[in-house]
């Protein structure tokens, strides 16, 4: 477990005022680490570009630490997870954006860095027929071990994490206030079920309202988290779509459930299909194709292939390769003396042999 005062000094580092991310992350660098930062003189913080007097002051006064003891003691009472963007358990998928949050409230068993993540999103007054083909979706992947992540909302965010729940599928959903607030709170029920087979995750700290300004910032979330998102049943404008937007900008795939023409809910939808936002998802399989997401084989097939002689390229390539992050075509090539065609043969092996899976942007990692 972290020492507390690690865990104070990262806190406190979210509520320096007027500071956000991406200039937040500039500090750590530039002070040398997160304990570093609160070591430094003013004058010396004054040379970091974006801060001035007044920040350097609080941090040199510590003035944050008194918030940040607040929220430590809150989370350890209610055991909740802590993960800043410099830790292990920090989402990768999140952390590769770059305006990814400073740390992460999590409570909940869910693998945030497992190895497929489904992002779900869409309108807050579905249809029958979107109710259904999302429905469809989620029991389609049912035994292709896939979490599934979203906001929580009415509609479509919270028919998927039910239905994930009722088929066995892990969910998470990413909320816009603080984890004592659950929003809408009709929906605490689910958010409950959801702690025994996924979780809560948010970037607020306790007593956050879920104020209007605060979930575009969870929309990029859920965004980033994901491999890919589904969007099921949008207007032209609204939350579903501001996520479609961030997913695209993340170099997510983006997938689109096609509606009758004219049909308000079906406008964003056949819009982000129509401008190449998205593509055009029929039914599951054409997710499960696109994505070359299979079926989780049996774990004894599994056991069998762990047990497959390598030849020396092979095993090197293998060892190459993380169980924890994706690592790049790209750095497998550098780090190798193989062609491209030679390093592409020995990845298409070791995936057939149910050692490695591939994933979007030209990524592979250990199953």
């Amino acid at each position: 477990m972290e020492h507390s005062n690690d865990l104070l000094l990262k806190i406190a580092l979210t509520h320096l005022p007027q500071v956000g991310a991406v200039l937040t992350r500039n500090l750590v660098s530039f002070a040398g680490g997160v304990e570093a930062v609160f070591k430094q003189k003013k004058s010396q913080l004054e040379k970091i570009p974006g801060i001035g007097s007044k920040t350097a002051e609080v941090i040199v006064e510590k003035r944050s630490l008194a918030q940040a003891e607040k929220e430590l003691e809150f989370i350890e009472k209610h055991k909740i997870k802590a993960l800043f963007y410099l830790d292990e358990p920090y989402p990768f998928r999140l952390k590769r954006i770059k305006d990814s949050p400073l740390l992460l409230y999590y409570k909940g068993d869910a693998d945030l860095n497992t190895t497929r993540i489904l992002g779900i999103v869409g309108t807050r007054k579905p249809t029958a027929y979107g109710i259904s083909q999302c429905e469809k979706i989620l029991e389609y992947l049912k035994n292709m071990d896939v979490l599934v992540v979203s906001g929580l909302a009415y509609g479509i965010d919270v028919v998927a994490h039910r239905k994930a729940l009722e088929v066995g599928l892990p969910t998470v959903g990413v909320m816009g206030s603080g984890l004592d607030r659950i929003y809408p709170a009709v929906h605490r029920k689910t958010a409950s079920e959801m702690l025994e087979n996924g979780g809560l995750v948010t970037e607020f700290g306790s007593g956050t309202k879920p104020d209007r300004e605060n979930f575009p910032m969870r929309n990029r979330i859920i965004a980033g988290m994901c491999d890919a998102l589904i969007v099921i049943e949008s207007d032209v404008k609204g939350g579903s779509m501001i996520t479609a937007e961030m997913a695209n900008t993340y170099h997510k795939d983006v997938f689109a459930l096609p509606g009758r023409s004219g049909d308000r809910w079906s406008r964003g939808c056949n819009y982000l299909i129509k401008t190449n936002r998205a593509a055009l998802m029929d039914d599951a399989e054409d997710l499960v194709a696109c994505m070359q997401w299979n079926e989780v084989k049996d774990k004894k097939e599994i056991q069998r292939a762990l047990f497959v002689q390598l030849s020396e390229v092979e095993q090197k390539i293998y060892d190459l390769i993380e169980s924890v992050a994706p690592v790049s075509v790209d750095k497998l090539f550098k780090e190798s003396t193989l062609t491209a065609s030679e390093l592409a043969s020995i990845l298409l092996n070791l995936e057939f042999q149910g050692l490695v899976k591939a994933l979007p942007g030209k990524l592979y990692m250990r199953i």
